[in-house]
Protein backbone atom coordinates (compact mmCIF):
# COMPACT_ATOMS: atom_id res chain seq x y z
CA UNK A 1 0.00 0.00 0.00
CA UNK A 2 1.64 3.43 -0.77
CA UNK A 3 0.74 7.39 -0.41
CA UNK A 4 -1.68 8.63 -2.62
CA UNK A 5 -0.64 9.75 -5.88
CA UNK A 6 -1.60 13.23 -7.73
CA UNK A 7 -3.77 12.96 -10.73
CA UNK A 8 -3.38 14.62 -13.53
CA UNK A 9 -6.41 17.08 -12.89
CA UNK A 10 -5.72 17.51 -8.91
CA UNK A 11 -5.52 20.82 -7.81
CA UNK A 12 -2.57 23.39 -7.06
CA UNK A 13 -2.39 22.44 -3.83
CA UNK A 14 -2.23 18.76 -4.37
CA UNK A 15 0.58 19.52 -6.07
CA UNK A 16 2.22 21.53 -3.23
CA UNK A 17 1.84 18.46 -0.93
CA UNK A 18 3.35 15.97 -3.59
CA UNK A 19 6.13 18.47 -4.14
CA UNK A 20 6.97 18.49 -0.45
CA UNK A 21 5.09 20.01 1.56
CA UNK A 22 5.03 17.04 4.11
CA UNK A 23 2.98 19.61 7.37
CA UNK A 24 -0.17 20.55 5.17
CA UNK A 25 -3.58 19.45 6.98
CA UNK A 26 -1.42 19.50 10.17
CA UNK A 27 -3.33 21.89 12.29
CA UNK A 28 -6.98 20.58 10.86
CA UNK A 29 -6.02 17.52 11.62
CA UNK A 30 -4.83 18.65 15.37
CA UNK A 31 -8.02 20.04 15.54
CA UNK A 32 -9.93 16.95 14.68
CA UNK A 33 -7.77 14.82 17.16
CA UNK A 34 -9.07 17.38 20.03
CA UNK A 35 -12.53 16.99 18.69
CA UNK A 36 -12.08 13.08 18.94
CA UNK A 37 -10.18 13.60 22.25
CA UNK A 38 -12.39 15.65 24.19
CA UNK A 39 -13.50 13.48 26.61
CA UNK A 40 -10.73 11.17 26.61
CA UNK A 41 -8.15 13.88 27.38
CA UNK A 42 -9.91 15.69 29.82
CA UNK A 43 -10.57 12.42 31.94
CA UNK A 44 -6.65 11.65 32.11
CA UNK A 45 -5.68 14.98 32.84
CA UNK A 46 -7.99 15.69 35.83
CA UNK A 47 -7.68 12.54 36.93
CA UNK A 48 -3.70 12.81 36.62
CA UNK A 49 -4.51 16.12 38.79
CA UNK A 50 -6.63 15.42 41.28
CA UNK A 51 -4.57 12.31 42.55
CA UNK A 52 -1.84 14.47 43.05
CA UNK A 53 -3.69 16.96 44.51
CA UNK A 54 -5.33 14.46 46.99
CA UNK A 55 -1.91 12.54 47.75
CA UNK A 56 -0.50 15.89 48.73
CA UNK A 57 -3.29 17.11 50.79
CA UNK A 58 -2.85 13.46 52.84
CA UNK A 59 0.21 14.43 53.17
CA UNK A 60 -0.93 17.35 55.58
CA UNK A 61 -3.00 14.84 57.74
CA UNK A 62 -0.53 12.02 57.98
CA UNK A 63 2.41 13.97 58.41
CA UNK A 64 1.33 17.03 60.60
CA UNK A 65 4.38 17.04 62.71
CA UNK A 66 7.76 17.59 61.57
CA UNK A 67 8.81 14.48 63.55
CA UNK A 68 6.13 12.69 61.96
CA UNK A 69 8.38 13.66 58.86
CA UNK A 70 11.60 12.67 59.86
CA UNK A 71 10.51 9.17 60.70
CA UNK A 72 9.55 8.83 57.21
CA UNK A 73 12.39 9.79 56.04
CA UNK A 74 14.14 7.14 58.29
CA UNK A 75 11.39 4.86 57.06
CA UNK A 76 12.11 5.23 53.31
CA UNK A 77 15.75 5.07 53.82
CA UNK A 78 16.31 1.07 52.52
CA UNK A 79 17.19 -0.05 49.06
CA UNK A 80 13.59 -1.15 49.21
CA UNK A 81 12.01 2.15 50.06
CA UNK A 82 14.05 3.99 47.16
CA UNK A 83 13.63 1.84 44.56
CA UNK A 84 9.55 2.18 44.97
CA UNK A 85 10.44 5.94 45.62
CA UNK A 86 13.57 7.92 44.73
CA UNK A 87 16.84 9.22 45.29
CA UNK A 88 18.07 9.31 48.98
CA UNK A 89 19.29 13.45 48.34
CA UNK A 90 15.15 14.13 49.07
CA UNK A 91 15.20 12.31 52.53
CA UNK A 92 17.28 15.73 53.53
CA UNK A 93 14.60 18.05 53.20
CA UNK A 94 11.47 15.99 54.80
CA UNK A 95 11.43 17.69 57.85
CA UNK A 96 11.54 21.05 55.95
CA UNK A 97 7.78 20.71 54.48
CA UNK A 98 5.86 18.97 52.11
CA UNK A 99 7.20 19.28 48.70
CA UNK A 100 10.32 17.16 49.35
CA UNK A 101 8.06 14.17 50.07
CA UNK A 102 5.68 14.74 47.33
CA UNK A 103 8.02 14.72 44.63
CA UNK A 104 10.02 11.42 46.61
CA UNK A 105 6.98 9.75 46.80
CA UNK A 106 5.16 10.74 43.66
CA UNK A 107 7.21 11.59 40.89
CA UNK A 108 8.74 8.75 39.57
CA UNK A 109 4.85 7.13 40.03
CA UNK A 110 3.39 9.79 38.08
CA UNK A 111 5.83 9.45 35.56
CA UNK A 112 4.92 6.06 34.41
CA UNK A 113 1.09 7.58 33.90
CA UNK A 114 1.90 10.08 32.27
CA UNK A 115 4.15 8.06 29.87
CA UNK A 116 0.95 5.97 29.32
CA UNK A 117 -0.91 8.77 28.44
CA UNK A 118 1.05 10.08 25.79
CA UNK A 119 2.08 6.60 24.28
CA UNK A 120 -1.31 6.38 23.87
CA UNK A 121 -2.17 9.67 22.97
CA UNK A 122 0.62 9.05 19.79
CA UNK A 123 -0.33 5.41 18.77
CA UNK A 124 -4.52 6.46 18.57
CA UNK A 125 -3.94 9.44 16.20
CA UNK A 126 -1.18 7.57 13.75
CA UNK A 127 -0.78 4.23 13.81
CA UNK A 128 -4.87 3.19 14.97
CA UNK A 129 -5.18 4.99 11.87
CA UNK A 130 -3.46 3.68 9.32
CA UNK A 131 -4.92 0.30 10.84
CA UNK A 132 -7.90 1.37 10.01
CA UNK A 133 -7.57 2.90 6.75
CA UNK A 134 -8.59 5.97 7.48
CA UNK A 135 -4.87 7.75 7.35
CA UNK A 136 -4.97 6.51 3.21
CA UNK A 137 -8.11 8.24 2.92
CA UNK A 138 -7.03 11.65 4.63
CA UNK A 139 -4.05 11.20 3.09
CA UNK A 140 -5.58 11.12 -0.51
CA UNK A 141 -6.36 14.77 0.16
CA UNK A 142 -4.52 17.73 0.75
CA UNK A 143 -2.51 16.45 3.64
CA UNK A 144 1.19 15.83 3.89
CA UNK A 145 2.87 12.86 4.67
CA UNK A 146 4.22 14.45 7.86
CA UNK A 147 0.99 15.75 8.90
CA UNK A 148 -0.31 13.00 11.00
CA UNK A 149 2.53 12.42 12.93
CA UNK A 150 3.04 15.92 13.57
CA UNK A 151 -0.37 16.41 14.80
CA UNK A 152 -0.28 13.55 17.21
CA UNK A 153 3.20 15.31 18.49
CA UNK A 154 1.34 18.24 19.23
CA UNK A 155 -1.47 17.21 20.55
CA UNK A 156 0.56 15.40 22.97
CA UNK A 157 2.35 18.37 23.86
CA UNK A 158 -0.71 20.55 24.41
CA UNK A 159 -1.94 17.17 26.62
CA UNK A 160 1.38 17.32 28.81
CA UNK A 161 1.49 21.41 28.90
CA UNK A 162 -2.02 21.37 30.06
CA UNK A 163 -1.33 19.19 32.85
CA UNK A 164 1.97 20.79 33.58
CA UNK A 165 0.19 24.33 33.96
CA UNK A 166 -2.66 22.79 36.35
CA UNK A 167 -0.06 20.72 38.39
CA UNK A 168 1.87 24.02 38.88
CA UNK A 169 -0.81 26.13 40.16
CA UNK A 170 -2.83 23.21 41.55
CA UNK A 171 -0.16 22.13 44.27
CA UNK A 172 0.73 26.22 44.60
CA UNK A 173 -3.12 26.97 45.42
CA UNK A 174 -3.01 24.53 48.14
CA UNK A 175 -0.99 26.74 50.75
CA UNK A 176 0.99 23.79 52.22
CA UNK A 177 4.08 24.24 53.84
CA UNK A 178 7.17 23.26 51.69
CA UNK A 179 5.47 23.72 48.60
CA UNK A 180 6.08 26.92 46.60
CA UNK A 181 5.91 28.24 43.42
CA UNK A 182 8.99 27.93 42.27
CA UNK A 183 9.15 24.35 43.21
CA UNK A 184 5.64 23.86 41.84
CA UNK A 185 6.21 24.73 38.35
CA UNK A 186 9.54 22.74 38.38
CA UNK A 187 7.23 19.99 39.57
CA UNK A 188 4.59 20.21 36.82
CA UNK A 189 6.93 20.68 33.93
CA UNK A 190 8.75 17.75 34.77
CA UNK A 191 6.08 15.62 34.24
CA UNK A 192 5.75 17.53 30.80
CA UNK A 193 9.31 16.67 30.63
CA UNK A 194 9.46 12.71 30.48
CA UNK A 195 6.07 12.73 28.92
CA UNK A 196 7.46 14.19 25.82
CA UNK A 197 9.82 12.00 25.22
CA UNK A 198 7.45 8.75 25.81
CA UNK A 199 5.23 10.60 22.85
CA UNK A 200 8.70 10.46 20.98
CA UNK A 201 9.37 6.91 21.78
CA UNK A 202 5.93 6.57 20.71
CA UNK A 203 7.01 8.61 17.11
CA UNK A 204 9.30 6.00 17.00
CA UNK A 205 7.52 2.10 17.62
CA UNK A 206 4.42 3.41 15.20
CA UNK A 207 6.91 3.19 12.32
CA UNK A 208 8.29 -0.33 13.55
CA UNK A 209 4.79 -2.53 13.41
CA UNK A 210 2.00 -2.06 11.34
CA UNK A 211 0.07 -3.06 14.16
CA UNK A 212 -1.34 -0.57 16.92
CA UNK A 213 -1.05 -2.74 19.99
CA UNK A 214 2.24 -3.74 18.67
CA UNK A 215 3.39 -0.18 18.84
CA UNK A 216 1.84 0.88 22.02
CA UNK A 217 3.32 -2.49 23.88
CA UNK A 218 6.71 -1.33 22.30
CA UNK A 219 6.75 2.06 23.82
CA UNK A 220 5.26 1.02 27.26
CA UNK A 221 7.89 -1.36 27.58
CA UNK A 222 10.31 1.42 27.08
CA UNK A 223 8.56 3.34 29.73
CA UNK A 224 8.62 -0.19 31.95
CA UNK A 225 12.43 -0.02 31.70
CA UNK A 226 12.62 3.32 32.53
CA UNK A 227 11.32 2.68 35.78
CA UNK A 228 13.28 -0.62 36.30
CA UNK A 229 16.50 1.36 35.61
CA UNK A 230 15.28 4.15 37.89
CA UNK A 231 14.30 1.95 40.82
CA UNK A 232 18.14 -0.01 40.95
CA UNK A 233 19.51 3.22 40.44
CA UNK A 234 18.21 4.48 43.47
CA UNK A 235 18.61 1.25 45.50
CA UNK A 236 22.35 1.27 44.54
CA UNK A 237 25.08 3.00 46.34
CA UNK A 238 26.16 5.60 43.58
CA UNK A 239 23.18 5.78 41.61
CA UNK A 240 24.22 5.48 38.48
CA UNK A 241 21.57 3.45 36.23
CA UNK A 242 19.13 5.99 36.92
CA UNK A 243 21.25 8.44 34.94
CA UNK A 244 20.51 6.11 32.28
CA UNK A 245 16.36 6.78 32.68
CA UNK A 246 14.48 9.44 31.74
CA UNK A 247 12.29 9.02 35.07
CA UNK A 248 15.83 9.13 36.75
CA UNK A 249 16.40 12.74 34.85
CA UNK A 250 13.21 14.51 36.10
CA UNK A 251 13.45 13.00 39.81
CA UNK A 252 16.70 14.94 39.73
CA UNK A 253 15.74 17.52 38.96
CA UNK A 254 14.44 18.34 42.94
CA UNK A 255 11.48 20.33 42.68
CA UNK A 256 10.56 21.73 46.43
CA UNK A 257 14.74 21.37 47.43
CA UNK A 258 17.16 22.15 45.04
CA UNK A 259 15.01 23.13 41.90
CA UNK A 260 17.27 21.97 39.24
CA UNK A 261 15.93 22.68 35.47
CA UNK A 262 19.08 21.47 33.34
CA UNK A 263 17.65 17.95 33.63
CA UNK A 264 14.92 18.98 31.91
CA UNK A 265 16.96 19.97 29.49
CA UNK A 266 18.25 16.64 29.05
CA UNK A 267 14.57 15.55 28.54
CA UNK A 268 13.99 18.15 25.91
CA UNK A 269 16.86 17.05 23.79
CA UNK A 270 15.93 13.41 23.81
CA UNK A 271 12.26 14.08 23.05
CA UNK A 272 13.50 16.55 19.59
CA UNK A 273 15.92 13.42 19.04
CA UNK A 274 13.69 10.90 18.79
CA UNK A 275 10.29 12.79 17.20
CA UNK A 276 13.31 13.57 14.37
CA UNK A 277 13.79 10.02 13.78
CA UNK A 278 10.49 9.25 14.27
CA UNK A 279 9.56 11.75 11.05
CA UNK A 280 12.64 10.36 9.18
CA UNK A 281 11.91 6.70 9.25
CA UNK A 282 8.09 7.49 8.67
CA UNK A 283 9.76 8.07 4.97
CA UNK A 284 11.17 4.34 4.57
CA UNK A 285 7.73 2.48 4.72
CA UNK A 286 4.80 2.16 2.81
CA UNK A 287 1.15 3.69 4.33
CA UNK A 288 -0.57 1.05 6.89
CA UNK A 289 2.83 -1.06 6.69
CA UNK A 290 5.57 -1.23 9.43
CA UNK A 291 9.83 -1.71 9.15
CA UNK A 292 9.64 -4.54 10.41
CA UNK A 293 9.23 -7.12 8.19
CA UNK A 294 5.81 -9.44 8.83
CA UNK A 295 6.92 -12.74 10.28
CA UNK A 296 5.70 -15.52 7.60
CA UNK A 297 2.67 -17.65 9.14
CA UNK A 298 2.78 -21.76 8.64
CA UNK A 299 1.17 -23.27 5.86
CA UNK A 300 -1.54 -24.22 8.09
CA UNK A 301 -3.01 -23.01 11.34
CA UNK A 302 -3.27 -24.97 14.63
CA UNK A 303 -6.44 -26.38 15.77
CA UNK A 304 -6.36 -24.08 18.79
CA UNK A 305 -6.99 -20.91 16.02
CA UNK A 306 -9.76 -22.55 14.90
CA UNK A 307 -11.71 -22.35 17.87
CA UNK A 308 -13.20 -19.19 19.57
CA UNK A 309 -10.88 -19.49 22.49
CA UNK A 310 -7.81 -20.36 21.51
CA UNK A 311 -8.28 -17.62 18.37
CA UNK A 312 -8.92 -15.28 21.43
CA UNK A 313 -5.85 -16.34 23.68
CA UNK A 314 -3.69 -15.38 20.68
CA UNK A 315 -4.95 -12.11 20.53
CA UNK A 316 -4.50 -11.77 24.21
CA UNK A 317 -1.09 -13.30 24.69
CA UNK A 318 1.13 -10.33 24.53
CA UNK A 319 -0.64 -8.64 27.17
CA UNK A 320 -1.19 -11.61 28.91
CA UNK A 321 2.46 -12.40 29.68
CA UNK A 322 3.54 -8.50 29.99
CA UNK A 323 0.80 -8.13 32.91
CA UNK A 324 1.52 -11.25 34.36
CA UNK A 325 4.87 -10.54 34.44
CA UNK A 326 4.56 -7.00 34.95
CA UNK A 327 2.63 -7.61 38.92
CA UNK A 328 5.00 -10.70 39.47
CA UNK A 329 7.80 -8.15 39.92
CA UNK A 330 5.28 -5.66 41.82
CA UNK A 331 4.40 -8.20 44.07
CA UNK A 332 8.06 -8.89 44.47
CA UNK A 333 8.86 -5.40 45.23
CA UNK A 334 6.25 -5.01 47.94
CA UNK A 335 7.17 -8.03 49.44
CA UNK A 336 10.72 -6.99 49.71
CA UNK A 337 9.72 -4.47 52.31
CA UNK A 338 7.15 -6.44 54.39
CA UNK A 339 9.85 -7.37 56.98
CA UNK A 340 10.42 -3.86 57.33
CA UNK A 341 6.68 -3.11 57.34
CA UNK A 342 6.49 -2.45 61.12
CA UNK A 343 10.08 0.06 61.47
CA UNK A 344 8.61 1.75 58.66
CA UNK A 345 4.75 2.29 59.70
CA UNK A 346 5.20 2.33 63.64
CA UNK A 347 5.07 6.41 63.73
CA UNK A 348 2.57 7.22 61.32
CA UNK A 349 -0.74 7.08 62.94
CA UNK A 350 -3.26 7.44 60.46
CA UNK A 351 -1.53 4.56 58.90
CA UNK A 352 -1.90 2.41 62.10
CA UNK A 353 -5.21 3.39 62.50
CA UNK A 354 -5.60 1.95 59.28
CA UNK A 355 -4.06 -1.36 59.82
CA UNK A 356 -6.20 -1.35 63.11
CA UNK A 357 -9.32 -1.66 61.39
CA UNK A 358 -7.79 -4.35 58.86
CA UNK A 359 -6.96 -6.53 62.21
CA UNK A 360 -4.82 -9.38 61.93
CA UNK A 361 -1.98 -11.20 63.65
CA UNK A 362 0.36 -8.28 62.93
CA UNK A 363 1.70 -5.59 61.31
CA UNK A 364 3.18 -7.21 58.44
CA UNK A 365 -0.08 -9.09 57.85
CA UNK A 366 -2.40 -6.05 57.79
CA UNK A 367 0.13 -4.61 55.87
CA UNK A 368 -0.07 -7.35 53.17
CA UNK A 369 -4.07 -6.86 53.22
CA UNK A 370 -3.80 -3.27 52.17
CA UNK A 371 -1.08 -3.96 49.72
CA UNK A 372 -3.28 -6.90 47.93
CA UNK A 373 -5.95 -3.92 46.95
CA UNK A 374 -3.35 -2.20 45.01
CA UNK A 375 -1.97 -5.47 42.96
CA UNK A 376 -5.71 -6.45 42.89
CA UNK A 377 -6.28 -3.22 40.92
CA UNK A 378 -3.66 -3.25 38.60
CA UNK A 379 -5.04 -7.31 37.71
CA UNK A 380 -8.20 -5.24 37.19
CA UNK A 381 -6.96 -2.41 34.93
CA UNK A 382 -5.82 -6.18 32.38
CA UNK A 383 -9.37 -7.99 32.74
CA UNK A 384 -10.99 -4.55 31.54
CA UNK A 385 -8.31 -3.96 28.55
CA UNK A 386 -9.22 -7.59 27.94
CA UNK A 387 -13.27 -7.64 28.15
CA UNK A 388 -13.61 -4.66 26.07
CA UNK A 389 -11.21 -6.09 23.22
CA UNK A 390 -14.25 -7.75 21.24
CA UNK A 391 -15.79 -3.51 21.61
CA UNK A 392 -12.64 -2.53 19.88
CA UNK A 393 -12.69 -5.66 17.00
CA UNK A 394 -16.27 -5.04 16.46
CA UNK A 395 -15.82 -0.99 16.50
CA UNK A 396 -13.23 -1.98 13.64
CA UNK A 397 -15.03 -4.03 11.83
CA UNK A 398 -13.32 -7.37 12.18
CA UNK A 399 -16.05 -8.88 14.16
CA UNK A 400 -18.31 -8.63 11.12
CA UNK A 401 -16.39 -11.84 8.75
CA UNK A 402 -16.18 -14.00 11.58
CA UNK A 403 -19.79 -13.50 12.29
CA UNK A 404 -20.83 -13.86 9.21
CA UNK A 405 -19.44 -17.52 9.05
CA UNK A 406 -21.23 -20.28 11.50
CA UNK A 407 -19.51 -18.38 14.45
CA UNK A 408 -22.74 -17.71 17.07
CA UNK A 409 -22.19 -14.11 19.08
CA UNK A 410 -21.97 -16.10 22.04
CA UNK A 411 -19.33 -18.08 21.26
CA UNK A 412 -17.05 -15.31 20.05
CA UNK A 413 -17.20 -13.08 22.52
CA UNK A 414 -17.17 -16.03 24.79
CA UNK A 415 -13.85 -16.64 23.81
CA UNK A 416 -12.92 -13.49 25.10
CA UNK A 417 -14.38 -13.19 28.29
CA UNK A 418 -12.84 -16.68 28.89
CA UNK A 419 -9.66 -15.19 28.57
CA UNK A 420 -10.16 -11.96 30.49
CA UNK A 421 -11.63 -14.05 33.64
CA UNK A 422 -9.25 -16.82 33.34
CA UNK A 423 -6.07 -14.68 32.65
CA UNK A 424 -6.87 -12.35 34.98
CA UNK A 425 -7.15 -15.28 37.77
CA UNK A 426 -3.42 -16.10 36.35
CA UNK A 427 -1.79 -12.88 36.99
CA UNK A 428 -3.33 -12.61 40.60
CA UNK A 429 -1.96 -15.82 41.11
CA UNK A 430 1.57 -14.31 39.46
CA UNK A 431 1.29 -11.51 41.85
CA UNK A 432 -0.06 -13.57 44.80
CA UNK A 433 3.53 -16.01 43.99
CA UNK A 434 5.82 -12.10 43.45
CA UNK A 435 4.50 -11.22 46.68
CA UNK A 436 4.54 -14.61 48.74
CA UNK A 437 8.21 -15.21 47.56
CA UNK A 438 9.57 -11.90 48.66
CA UNK A 439 7.67 -11.53 51.78
CA UNK A 440 8.11 -14.97 52.89
CA UNK A 441 12.04 -13.89 52.36
CA UNK A 442 12.28 -10.55 54.34
CA UNK A 443 10.30 -11.92 57.01
CA UNK A 444 11.37 -15.26 57.35
CA UNK A 445 8.23 -16.67 57.31
CA UNK A 446 7.79 -19.61 54.76
CA UNK A 447 4.33 -19.98 55.35
CA UNK A 448 3.43 -16.55 53.87
CA UNK A 449 3.65 -17.54 50.60
CA UNK A 450 0.62 -20.14 50.44
CA UNK A 451 -1.33 -17.34 52.97
CA UNK A 452 -0.54 -14.53 49.96
CA UNK A 453 -1.37 -16.59 47.18
CA UNK A 454 -4.60 -17.48 48.59
CA UNK A 455 -4.94 -13.89 49.30
CA UNK A 456 -4.56 -12.78 46.01
CA UNK A 457 -6.81 -15.49 44.41
CA UNK A 458 -10.08 -14.37 46.70
CA UNK A 459 -9.96 -11.39 44.44
CA UNK A 460 -10.84 -13.04 41.70
CA UNK A 461 -14.52 -13.05 41.67
CA UNK A 462 -14.13 -9.28 42.22
CA UNK A 463 -12.15 -9.35 38.92
CA UNK A 464 -15.01 -11.72 37.17
CA UNK A 465 -17.54 -8.60 38.44
CA UNK A 466 -15.29 -6.16 36.39
CA UNK A 467 -15.53 -8.03 33.40
CA UNK A 468 -19.43 -8.30 34.07
CA UNK A 469 -19.72 -4.70 34.26
CA UNK A 470 -17.59 -4.67 30.86
CA UNK A 471 -19.89 -6.98 29.17
CA UNK A 472 -23.26 -5.32 30.39
CA UNK A 473 -22.01 -1.96 28.70
CA UNK A 474 -20.32 -3.63 25.64
CA UNK A 475 -23.44 -5.70 24.69
CA UNK A 476 -26.07 -2.89 25.33
CA UNK A 477 -24.07 0.51 25.63
CA UNK A 478 -21.17 -0.22 22.98
CA UNK A 479 -20.42 3.56 22.84
CA UNK A 480 -20.04 3.61 26.59
CA UNK A 481 -18.33 0.76 27.12
CA UNK A 482 -15.36 3.08 28.37
CA UNK A 483 -17.26 3.66 31.61
CA UNK A 484 -15.82 0.11 32.71
CA UNK A 485 -12.83 1.94 33.86
CA UNK A 486 -14.77 3.41 36.62
CA UNK A 487 -14.61 0.42 38.62
CA UNK A 488 -11.15 -0.52 38.90
CA UNK A 489 -10.72 3.55 39.52
CA UNK A 490 -13.50 3.98 42.44
CA UNK A 491 -11.85 0.43 43.76
CA UNK A 492 -8.09 2.17 44.05
CA UNK A 493 -9.57 5.22 45.79
CA UNK A 494 -12.16 3.71 48.34
CA UNK A 495 -9.79 0.29 48.79
CA UNK A 496 -6.07 1.67 49.16
CA UNK A 497 -6.72 5.78 49.95
CA UNK A 498 -10.20 5.28 51.92
CA UNK A 499 -8.38 3.31 54.41
CA UNK A 500 -5.91 5.81 55.51
CA UNK A 501 -8.63 8.97 54.72
CA UNK A 502 -11.05 7.19 56.44
CA UNK A 503 -13.94 7.26 53.52
CA UNK A 504 -17.33 6.04 55.39
CA UNK A 505 -18.07 1.91 54.65
CA UNK A 506 -20.91 2.32 52.33
CA UNK A 507 -18.71 3.86 49.97
CA UNK A 508 -16.25 0.86 50.40
CA UNK A 509 -19.29 -1.53 49.84
CA UNK A 510 -20.01 -0.30 46.32
CA UNK A 511 -16.80 -1.42 45.18
CA UNK A 512 -17.10 -5.36 44.15
CA UNK A 513 -13.44 -5.29 45.87
CA UNK A 514 -14.81 -4.28 49.23
CA UNK A 515 -16.60 -7.44 49.66
CA UNK A 516 -13.78 -9.74 49.38
CA UNK A 517 -12.36 -11.31 52.94
CA UNK A 518 -8.64 -9.20 53.74
CA UNK A 519 -6.65 -12.09 53.52
CA UNK A 520 -4.27 -12.81 55.42
CA UNK A 521 -5.67 -10.16 58.31
CA UNK A 522 -8.90 -11.49 58.20
CA UNK A 523 -10.85 -14.88 58.43
CA UNK A 524 -11.74 -16.82 55.00
CA UNK A 525 -15.35 -16.41 54.68
CA UNK A 526 -16.65 -17.83 51.40
CA UNK A 527 -20.43 -16.49 51.43
CA UNK A 528 -19.08 -12.94 49.83
CA UNK A 529 -17.17 -14.98 47.19
CA UNK A 530 -20.00 -17.15 45.91
CA UNK A 531 -22.20 -14.36 45.49
CA UNK A 532 -19.45 -11.93 43.87
CA UNK A 533 -19.54 -14.94 41.35
CA UNK A 534 -23.23 -15.43 41.04
CA UNK A 535 -23.39 -11.63 40.39
CA UNK A 536 -20.47 -12.19 37.86
CA UNK A 537 -22.54 -15.31 36.08
CA UNK A 538 -25.47 -12.45 35.91
CA UNK A 539 -23.73 -9.45 34.18
CA UNK A 540 -22.16 -11.75 31.45
CA UNK A 541 -25.56 -13.54 31.01
CA UNK A 542 -26.85 -9.60 30.57
CA UNK A 543 -24.37 -8.26 28.34
CA UNK A 544 -24.76 -11.62 26.31
CA UNK A 545 -28.40 -11.18 25.60
CA UNK A 546 -27.43 -7.42 25.03
CA UNK A 547 -25.32 -8.42 22.30
CA UNK A 548 -27.43 -10.65 20.46
CA UNK A 549 -30.28 -8.45 19.86
CA UNK A 550 -28.56 -5.56 18.37
CA UNK A 551 -26.75 -4.27 15.62
CA UNK A 552 -23.03 -4.65 15.52
CA UNK A 553 -21.50 -1.08 15.48
CA UNK A 554 -18.78 0.40 13.24
CA UNK A 555 -16.60 3.43 13.50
Amino acid sequence: MTTATTAPEAPASVGQVAGGNALAGTRTLIRFALRRDRIRLPVWILALLLGTLMTANSFSTLYSDPQDRANAARSMDSPAGLAMSGPRHYLDDYGFGFGSMLSHQMLGFMAVLVGLMSVLIITRHTRAEEETGRAELVRSTVVGRHAHLAAALSVAVLANLALALLLAFGLAGLGMEGIDTAGSLLYGFGHAAVGLIFAAVAAVTVQLTAHTRGASGMALAVVGIAYVLRAAGDSGENGTLSWVSPIGWVQRSYPYVDNRWWPLLLCLALAVACAAAGFALSTRRDVGAGLRPEKLGRPTASDALTTPLGFALRLHRGMLIGFGAGLFLMGAMYGSILGDAEDMLKDIDQIQEALDRIGGAGVAESFASMVMVVLTVVAAVYVVMAALRPCSEEMAGRAEPLLATGLSRARWVGGHLAVAMGGGTVVLLLAGLGFGIAGAASTGDAGLLPDLVGAALAYAPALWVTVGVAVVLFGWFPRASQAAWIVPVYAFVVGYLGQILQFPTWMNNLSPFGHVPRLPAADMDWTPLLLLSLVAAGLVWLGLAGFRRRDLETK
